[in-house]
């Protein structure tokens, strides 16, 4: 007797697909953003700030990558990490353009 072979449909697949994307891809963008924003706001010497963010940026690409399989859609977790990853771009910005580098 052969054994009934049920695949997945293609649409399930791609999306699977782009959340992984989404939390290989779009979590390191958002922790290496949490990373260089808190290197430059943190009030401490130059080199406890990195080490400090640099730390923190392991647990904020732990939530990215929770959150996108967290979400209902793909569409939902890519825009969950766009939206952070906006913000901590202007964040960093805003701090270099102070002179917090």
């Amino acid at each position: 007797m052969k054994g009934k072979s049920t695949t997945l449909p293609v649409s399930y697949r791609l999306a699977v697909t782009s959340r992984v994307l989404a939390a290989v891809l779009g979590g390191y963008l958002v922790s290496a953003l949490a990373s260089v924003s808190l290197t430059m706001w943190l009030p401490m010497a130059r080199a406890e700030a990195v080490v400090s963010g640099m730390m923190s940026s392991f647990l904020v690409y732990l939530v990215a990558v929770l959150w996108c399989f967290a979400c209902r859609t793909a569409w939902q977790a890519w825009i969950g990490l766009m939206v952070p990853s906006l913000v901590l771009a202007a964040v960093s910005g805003l701090a270099y353009w102070m002179g917090h580098s």
